[in-house]
């Protein structure tokens, strides 16, 4: 298949809700620039840059204030403090100054569904806002905790797309010349899992009556096609001048026909739709669906550009219903912000069968290689690559290789292979995938050779090795969580250093057919078990490769905090992160834990980060690698934490929700800490 192919169909549709004629027009008369690059290191398409037209002045990439006030921190996904009063100096004399609970918590137990709570405190007007897993919104004063003012969407508790009721904060919006006396010049937004887009006064908690319908946005009306489930918006808006660039989620692995990724642009004031863009082609969103983009954008306002991490098409493991191409799929997707057209497309997994979904915003950065200043973005997968691209055309910073990976065993009816995927040559993979992992002597001895069996009957023929029906299935490492999770890359702009964590963990994949699927399915846990992919001819079964015990049949470690150069593209250090905890027991920190969440780093030298099984906060050396200072939270911090300066006194607020891919441990506390007055 050639490696890069036109967009010929429309991906872009203009809707007429909200806009004018002649911005209407204008659309219509602006033409994609749609080239067919058959050569690697060129983006799939290309168009000049409109430029910055929103209302308010864009944000410089690397602002000259302290800012965090979206999920990512910054709008680049840097995830970087200029802050510095906490360093590697005092670091460890770190204390909780103050804690809230917030009373919404579920461990499944009772009437309601477990909790997933993966917010990112957000500092922005004097004030920290949490969007918590019940869908309520929190203004708290951020120097003590004191709740300003709390506002509840009255949402239903249900869990309607997902395996728990989820939450990932909230997103921010300020006019940048604000409209003296009225109401809702600064604007906090919290999606819902049944698809509606609150939108409230910053200052008062108070619905805002000019957005929408009273304050609230019903995305779903513009679900139409295979409305298997409602588009929850469980992760905020992205906030582009006055845009809201929002995505959404919807139920993994569950039907071969499902809604087909959208991603909307909405007026930040009135909640009028401006564009959708579409991802799938018009000839496959019938058959198909998803490639949608259910995690956090990037932007560069200068530019006039947003970035979308785009997902892998339905059925996740069986892509017969879809042997055409689909280039936009699994792909990092450059948009005009003003008009929804594409710029420029890389697309990482070709007819993507593993889940694969590029599941985190692209972290944008100034560099320089060789000389020359760059501007760039670097793209973490779930396959623990990291894709580096000029963030301006998408081409290649250092090459990326198209390689060839095995094709299927014959097995799977209607299934059609890539003969190729793309590999970066810099930086190095995260994960070892030259050979098939090593069985841990340690599991296998204790499970009397359980692992070294399920090796054995395990097909594996290196990386993408396809889904099989034989024996206990294919093994799959990196496995579809990761890799790199939804935290993805932070980055020292100053000292051009970036830092990702990431997980190792091997799990296998088997296809049943429909009838021996209803034969074998027995239930199905938070990203493991059995799935229907209803519709499809192929059933299909995830499981981490464990023996009797729970324990990991491949060698530790089981996750790490890697640092990179990002002037050569070389690893600076890497080290084991967290612990791994299993049946009440700690395990020696060289084994390291797998990571949910994401790290900040601050002008101080410091990395912060939760994200690992044990449930404790850590502070790190950006220098060395050395952990400076950790402390217990309630449950795993399965989050970005915030780094912010407040009267003075500089901060650090850890949310620790947990999350049941890592251990069923819940909660609902948000952790604050700072340096003794």
């Amino acid at each position: 298949m050639p490696i890069f192919l036109p967009v010929i169909n429309t991906r872009f549709k203009a809707v007429t809700s909200g806009l004018g004629t002649a911005t209407v027009i204008a659309a219509c008369l602006t033409p994609l620039t749609l080239l067919a690059q058959d050569q690697p290191g060129s983006p799939e398409t290309r168009s000049q840059p409109q430029g910055q037209q929103a209302d308010a002045d864009p944000i410089p990439l690397v602002p000259g204030e302290p800012i965090w006030n979206s999920f990512h921190g910054q709008l680049n996904a840097q995830k970087y403090s200029p802050l510095e009063q906490i360093n590697t100096d005092n670091v460890g004399d770190l204390e909780k100054v103050w804690e809230v609970h917030t009373g919404d918590v579920s461990d499944g137990h009772g009437d309601l569904p477990p909790t997933v709570w993966s917010a990112t405190p957000v500092f922005a007007n004097d004030t920290l806002y949490i969007g918590t897993p019940f869908y309520r919104i929190l203004a708290l004063d951020p120097g003590t905790g004191e709740e300003k003012w709390s506002f509840d969407t009255q949402s239903t508790l249900e869990a309607l797309t997902q395996p728990a009721l989820k939450n990932r904060g909230v997103a921010y919006w300020e006019a940048d010349e604000p409209d003296a006396g009225e109401a809702c010049q600064k604007i906090v937004y919290l999606g819902t899992m049944d698809a509606q887009l609150f939108a409230v006064d910053a200052d008062s908690g108070q619905p805002c009556a000019s957005f929408a319908d009273n304050g609230v946005l019903d995305v779903n009306q513009w679900n139409n096609t295979n409305a298997e489930w409602p588009l929850s918006l469980l992760q905020p808006p992205t906030v582009v001048g006055d845009h809201l660039i929002l995505g959404w989620a919807g139920k993994d692995w569950a039907f071969e026909q499902a809604p087909p990724g959208n991603v909307f642009s909405i007026n930040a004031r009135t909640g009028e739709r401006e564009w959708t863009f579409e991802v799938l082609p018009e000839e496959m969103r019938e058959q198909s669906g998803t490639a949608n983009v259910w995690t956090h954008m990037s932007a560069d306002e200068e530019l006039g550009l947003v970035y979308l991490p785009v997902s892998s098409p339905s059925p996740n493991y069986w892509g017969g219903n879809r042997t055409e191409s689909a280039p936009l799929a699994t792909s990092t997707t450059a948009l005009d912000i003003e008009t929804g057209e594409v710029v420029w497309s890389r697309q990482w997994v070709h007819h993507d069968i593993w889940d694969y979904d590029i599941n985190s915003a692209p972290t944008l950065m100034d560099i320089t290689v060789d000389g020359e200043e760059i501007p760039a973005l670097i793209q973490a997968t779930k396959m623990g690559f990291l894709f580096v691209v000029n963030r301006e055309t998408g081409e290649d910073v250092w090459p990326i290789e198209e390689r060839p990976v095995p094709g299927g065993d014959g097995s799977v009816e209607g299934e059609v292979y890539a003969p190729t995927q793309p590999f970066p040559t810099k930086p190095a993979p995260l994960l070892d995938q030259s050979e098939k992992p090593k069985v841990w002597a340690l599991a296998d001895a204790v499970s009397f050779g359980q692992c070294s069996a399920l090796w054995e009957d395990l097909w594996y023929e290196g990386m993408y090795t396809p889904p099989t029906t034989q024996g206990e299935g294919a093994l799959t490492y990196p496995d579809s969580s990761g890799g790199v999770q939804w935290g993805g890359v932070a980055f020292d702009p100053e000292n051009q250093i970036a830092v990702v964590n990431t997980s190792h963990i091997v799990q296998y994949v088997k296809l049943y057919s429909r009838e021996d699927y209803d034969k074998a399915d027995s239930g199905s846990g938070n990203e493991s078990g059995f799935s229907p992919q209803a519709g499809a001819p192929y059933g299909m079964r995830l499981e981490v490769a464990r023996n009797w015990l729970g324990m990991p049949c491949w060698e530790p470690p089981f996750g790490e905090l890697v640092a990179l150069d990002m002037t050569t593209g070389d690893v600076k250090w890497r080290r084991p992160v967290g612990v791994s905890q299993q049946y009440g027991f700690f395990m020696p920190e060289s084994w390291g834990s797998p990571t949910i969440g994401g790290p900040a780093i601050t002008a101080g030298g410091i990395i912060f980060i939760g994200a690992s099984m044990d449930a404790k906060v850590r502070a790190y050396s950006l220098e060395t690698g050395e952990e400076l200072w950790s402390d217990q939270a309630q449950a795993p911090s399965v989050s970005i934490p915030a780094v912010y300066e407040y009267e003075g006194r500089q901060y650090v607020a850890f949310i620790a929700g947990g999350n049941s891919i890592l251990k069923d441990q819940v909660g609902d506390q948000i952790a604050v800490y700072a340096l003794p007055e």
